[in-house]
């Protein structure tokens, strides 16, 4: 399927959604945890209470030391991005939360680790089960005496546990979530003072080396689509080569005995945007590190006392708002820090987590002001980009919005247009949300758009893009918490009607044809206190959990 059809077949509308299932049966929802029945098991570590980072650390250069690859930084690593954060219990109802936020909480993403040389691990390919905090074997590596240690991440989605509620659009879900996934490795791993490189080494390399391709292992249990293959860089060589898996072992287990629905159009979104594999590497060559990463730039902020928290206690916080407080205002002096998250680049330099892409940004932010003291209700145009123009993005986006106001916020320290003011702007937002009052109570909201006129020959940017929006939502995630905010990402709206908002043209122009991919809503989050919070692995540890 041409996936600009996909697209646009998956929108919501005012007058029906996209397609997807006509009841749930809540009692009989997937299962939150693929296990491998049969596979050896090694427990890990739980470090991350005992670890107090202040979270300025993360971003400046060479103030975290590598760690050495040991059970110890690989416990952290996955503690700090696909674990479980909480349980929660409300009445008989019982769910588990993870560092990695998802659509709905149903967490389509699966993580694996390649390892080699780590002691107390035996070299292989192991699956991550984030409800025992530990490692499944599931294949051995031969024996390479003298080689280095070495590791890589790799990442797969099980579509059905998003299609299961969200039917059809589930596949941009699934997406949206590999971004949070990638966002949360990158995090963790500047904790360990470790970088991550993806390999690209196409859909077929990605699902052999993560034993994805094997039916035998799967039989009647939701197959798994593979994503993502990252090698964690902690200062040895980096592997690009991962063969000699064998001694398989372990059977996936069925999520949803009873499926009520099937969506194909899911699996030919996905056969249509595989991605090739990059120019293979000599035999032997290292993998090519990305450039020296930059500070965050300096932009000046009041500062807060959550600004001082420690970026282990903010990563096991982080949580989806709920609710927001419909009447919070925020200075604009404490927005700056936000949107400067945001900005993928500084000169020449990455900047955390943004050097974990191997493209340019292509994803822009317009930003929709409710209640920012400083900075008048209406929409913003953050062009993100290292020459403060989006890359390239502005003149398209000037060329199809040429009636907005396109005026430079004077007061800003970083890029931003003014493109309109709309004093009701929170209603027509509910509205836009699908009637979600978490469009309206937010401080702010940010639509990540990009052209997708390129998908028709290139459609792997596809995944590229929607990554990209996801990673951009982990960061506001994080940096609303750093900030004592909270976020939420939402995934329904209706996609034409919020691009009228803006002004966006239905048809192609000079082109381009942007579309909206995500929206992220940043407030005050108001607690539920029928809800009880209990700590994640009571059985594993005594640590506290985060308030």
């Amino acid at each position: 399927m041409p996936l600009l059809a996909y697209h646009a077949r998956t929108k919501h509308r005012p007058q029906r959604y996209a397609a997807g299932p006509e009841t749930l049966d809540w009692d009989a929802q997937p299962d939150p945890f693929r296990r491998y029945a049969g596979a050896p098991q090694v427990a890990l570590p739980l470090p991350a209470a005992q670890r107090r980072t202040p979270w300025g650390a993360l971003f400046a250069p060479g103030a975290i030391p590598p760690a050495a690859p040991t059970l110890e930084s690989l416990g952290l690593l996955f503690e700090l991005s696909l674990a479980l954060s909480a349980w929660k219990q409300a009445g008989p109802d019982r769910w588990a939360v993870r560092c990695t936020p998802s659509s709905g909480n149903l967490h389509p993403t699966e993580g694996y680790l390649l390892a080699r040389g780590v002691a107390g691990l035996p070299d292989g390919l192991h699956h991550y089960t984030p409800e025992l905090h530990a490692l499944e074997r599931r294949a051995s590596l031969a024996a390479s005496p003298g080689t280095a240690p070495a590791l890589a991440v790799g990442l797969s989605s099980i579509h059905w546990r998003e299609a299961w509620k969200y039917g059809e659009r589930a596949f941009r879900y699934c997406q949206l979530d590999a971004g949070h996934a990638l966002g949360a490795l990158r995090y963790a791993a500047a904790l360990l003072g470790w970088r991550l490189h993806d390999l690209r080494p196409g859909h077929e390399a990605i699902a052999r080396g993560l034993g994805l391709d094997r039916p035998e292992d799967f039989a009647d249990a939701e197959p798994e689509e593979p994503e993502l293959l990252l090698a964690l860089d902690f200062g040895a060589p980096l592997e690009v080569h991962w063969h000699g898996l064998h001694d398989w072992q372990g059977r996936a287990n069925r999520l949803d005995a009873h499926p009520m629905y099937r969506w194909p159009v899911i699996g030919e979104a996905a056969r249509a945007s595989r991605a090739q594999a990059a120019p293979p590497a000599k035999a032997g060559d290292a993998a090519p590190r990305p450039p020296a990463i930059a500070a965050t730039a300096a932009v000046a902020v009041a500062t807060t006392p959550p600004a001082q928290a420690h970026a282990e206690s903010l990563i096991r916080h982080r949580r989806s708002a709920q609710r927001f407080d419909p009447t919070t205002r925020l200075p604009a002096q404490r927005l700056w820090p936000l949107l400067a998250a945001l900005q993928p680049r500084r000169g020449d330099a990455a900047v955390l987590p943004w050097d974990v892409l191997p493209q340019p940004p292509a994803v822009q932010a317009v930003l929709f002001a409710h209640r920012v003291d400083g900075l008048a209700p209406g929409a913003y145009l953050l062009p993100r980009g290292a020459d403060g123009a989006g890359d390239g993005a502005m003149p398209s986006l000037q060329a199809a919005l040429p009636h907005l106001d396109w005026q430079r916020v004077d007061e800003a320290p970083l890029p931003l247009w003014r493109l309109a003011l709309h004093d009701g702007l929170p209603a027509a937002l509910r509205t836009l949300s699908c009637h979600q009052a978490l469009g309206a109570h937010a401080v702010f909201v940010i639509a990540l758009l990009a052209d997708l006129a390129p998908l028709r020959t290139e459609p792997a940017r596809y995944r590229a893009l929607l990554r990209e929006a996801g990673l951009a939502g982990q960061v506001l995630y994080l940096e609303a918490e750093a900030a004592g905010l909270a976020g939420t990402g939402i995934g329904c709206y209706f996609d034409d009607e919020v691009h009228a908002l803006v002004g966006l043209p239905a048809e192609p122009v000079a082109g381009a044809q942007w579309q909206v991919l995500y929206h992220f809503s940043v407030g005050q989050a108001l607690r539920d206190e029928r809800i009880r919070t209990e700590p994640p692995y009571p059985h594993r540890s005594p640590a506290p959990l985060p308030p």
